[in-house]
């Protein structure tokens, strides 16, 4: 889907396959060359890796000026930190939903399920930013439906199909679901939850293509970037 959308959108893209015996200094290495050629604008490592593979240190192979995915540790500090940059996709995608249905997140309690380093925590610091209240639950949460019952805005990222049900949700509230489990399931239990929401994203078809949409706009903006063309 991506090398399509790559295409439609007048992107070049190429698609490295390595086979499943590759091991970590070798991905790097390959990512390490990537980054060092001045053709190659941005790099996006399909994750997961396999688990034999050390995928920060992979990740960190990948110059800061290509991070189009916005995975590496330099991407997360400037997201932190408010400075310009690249932010992690989904979580770049999930805030524009939310801009582009005119969600007030000032002062709303934001409670983000699931804590993985390129989406729960990431999305976190961006609501932050918005100055939204927020709120990480994940396993260790005591009470979790009692946690996103107090929430505005809910974000499922916890990769655990229709763990968030009708019942946990606050009438009124936002709920975007960015989970994704086999049968194109998503974390929230969508026609539930569908009837005391008042907006909702689906799965499939939600946070996915707000996801690509942030990616082909950062790789246009980190070729920009690095050909010295004024947008």
């Amino acid at each position: 889907m991506k090398r399509a959308r790559c295409a439609k959108a007048g992107i070049r893209s190429r698609h490295i396959a390595l086979p499943a015996t590759t091991t970590t200094a070798e991905l790097i290495d390959s990512l390490s060359g990537l980054s060092g050629d001045p053709e190659v604008h941005g790099i996006l490592l399909q994750h997961p890796c396999g688990p034999h593979i050390d995928e920060r240190a992979a990740f960190e192979a990948i110059a800061p000026a290509k991070d189009v995915d916005g995975v590496t540790m330099h991407s997360f500090a400037a997201m932190s930190f408010g400075l310009p940059g690249f932010v992690s996709c989904t979580p770049g995608g999930i805030m524009r939903l939310l801009e582009a249905y005119d969600v007030d997140l000032a002062g709303k309690h934001a409670v983000v399920v699931g804590r993985s380093a390129i989406l729960g925590k990431p999305v976190g610091m961006l609501l932050l930013a918005k100055d939204a209240t927020v709120t990480y639950c994940h396993s260790r949460t005591a009470d979790l439906s009692a946690m996103v019952r107090e929430a505005d805005v809910v974000v499922a990222a916890v990769g655990r199909p229709r763990l968030i049900r009708g019942e946990d949700i606050k009438p009124g509230a936002v709920v975007i679901d960015a989970g994704y489990n086999p049968g194109n399931v998503g974390d929230v239990d969508f026609d539930a939850v569908l009837t005391r929401a008042r907006l909702i994203t689906p799965v499939p078809g939600g946070v996915g293509p707000m996801t690509i949409a942030v990616l082909l706009e950062q790789t246009v903006d980190a070729a920009a970037n690095q050909l010295g063309v004024q947008q």
